[in-house]
């Protein structure tokens, strides 16, 4: 139950913390500069329960009709970021990705396009920083993690923005942050799914992005145009064991809406109570959007979704939760920019945008164990059950992210990791998910992904 909104706020904490030990000439920042990477081989298999449209149209499937089939992939790659030491409160940084697909034939480069298959590297943060007292500013390309702006990381490319970030900590208990972004960078060069025959390759930047929670509604994809994008955000723990989060997210002259704008909210409340033997854990979260004219409000993304959490945490080594969420008649929600904007009951591996169509009901059921309580160190286990009803619009018109027939989805997944203690920085997991989606027929579907990851 980590939350991954704060990553930003830690990441800029560390960067003031470390400004007292700022280099005194430029020679020495890059020398003191530090150096970060990590070496990935991934193994992705997945069944959609749909057939594979590479098999029947000759030189593969045309853009805008990939995502079906069985296929797996095999992935190796590499992470290598650098960062000068501080000075005079200036700093730079960048980050290049790489990925390498040897063996990927006709049908995984077909279903993995949009998101995985693709060979190369890109430059994906390149960005300078400067702090002055308790403010940051960080201009550039950039990875960001926030409730509405989110940079997913769940495939071999992590997915970036052309931004400028501003995070102030002056007030008491609270952190601001204020952003402005213009461009996107994807997971492969077909997360548009504009690029016919699967032959994806590595992404680079432009003024379009992922819009999470709009289903395929762009040429089978959910990603569209627009104009500039600006957030607001803010964190509080004023109050012992409770944090409170808000953000704002308002995005300019939207592809295929006539110009019209999105506006996207976001309201958490998170409750730890210590017991003497476990905590116990209180969540309740708000997401809702909302369109700016005729055009825009013609597509039902004007909706609402409630969530709530409870669970436990540091129990003998067990962790539980049960998640509920709800989202208006006939309005569905946009998430935010980029992929990895989550909900409380979004499936370990199909994601949130399944939980944020209208009409929609979510459970969720996860255990966990750490095995470092019986002396296994470093050796987690996760097992979810989630049940997702969604049913059909009752009006007539476009509706995103909505369903032609009343649906009934259920998911089991599961997750393994490992730590090895005896060999620091490097980490195997295993997570399995199998599916079962309920309309006027059953759809079948699973994915497996074993990732093993050195981070030095």
């Amino acid at each position: 139950m980590k939350l991954a909104k704060l990553s930003l706020v830690a990441m800029v904490v560390a960067g003031l913390a470390s400004s007292s030990f700022a280099a005194d000439t430029l020679a020495d920042a890059f020398k003191n500069g530090k150096v970060t990477g990590e070496l990935r081989a991934w193994y992705f298999d997945r069944d959609t329960g749909n057939a594979n449209p590479a098999t029947s149209i000759p030189g593969g499937a045309p853009a805008g009709t990939l995502g079906k089939g069985n296929a797996d992939l095999f992935s190796t790659g590499v992470i290598l970021g650098y960062i000068t030491d501080s000075l005079y409160g200036l700093s730079f940084g960048a980050t290049f990705q790489g990925n390498y697909a040897p063996f990927a034939d006709k049908d995984a480069k077909n279903l993995y396009a949009p998101d995985m298959y693709g060979s190369g590297a890109v430059l994906s943060e390149a960005y300078v920083t400067y702090t002055l007292g308790k403010t940051t500013a960080k201009v550039g390309r950039q990875f960001i993690a926030s409730p509405l702006v989110n940079s997913s990381g769940s495939r071999m490319i992590k997915e970036a923005f052309q931004a400028a970030v501003l995070i102030n900590t002056d007030l008491p208990n609270t952190t601001l942050v204020a952003g402005y972004s213009d461009k996107f960078q994807g997971r492969t060069s077909d997360y548009d799914k504009s690029v016919a025959g699967g032959d994806s390759e590595m992404p680079s930047f432009k003024k379009e992005a992922v819009f999470y929670g709009t289903g395929s509604a762009n040429g089978g994809s959910n990603v569209f145009g627009f104009d500039g994008a600006y957030t607001a955000a803010a964190i509080n723990k004023s109050i012992p064991n409770l944090t409170l989060t808000g953000q704002y997210l308002f995005v300019n002259a939207v592809e295929l809406t006539n110009g019209g704008d999105a506006n996207v909210f976001y309201a958490e409340g998170n409750y730890v109570v210590p017991l003497s033997n476990m905590k116990l854990l209180i969540d309740a979260t708000y997401r809702g959007s909302r369109t700016s004219n005729a055009t825009f409000d013609s597509f039902h993304v004007e909706g609402d979704m409630y969530q709530g959490r409870i669970g436990i945490s540091e129990l003998a080594g067990f962790n539980a939760s049960f998640a509920y969420s709800t989202v208006s008649s006939d309005q569905s929600v946009l998430l935010g920019a980029g992929n990895g904007p989550t909900t409380y009951t979004a499936p370990l591996i199909k994601g949130a945008e399944v939980t944020s169509g209208a009409n929609t009901d979510a459970y969720k059921v996860e255990v966990g164990y750490d095995f470092t309580k019986v002396g296994v160190t470093g050796l987690k286990v996760l097992g979810q059950y989630t049940k997702i009803n969604q049913d059909k619009p009752t009006i007539t018109g476009t509706v995103l992210n909505s369903v032609s027939a009343d649906t009934e989805s259920t998911y089991w997944s599961g997750q393994i990791a490992y730590d090895i203690p005896s060999l620091k920085g490097l980490t195997l997991s295993l997570e399995y998910e199998d599916a079962k989606k309920e309309d006027t027929a059953t759809v079948n579907s699973n994915e497996l992904r074993f990732r093993a990851n050195y981070k030095f």
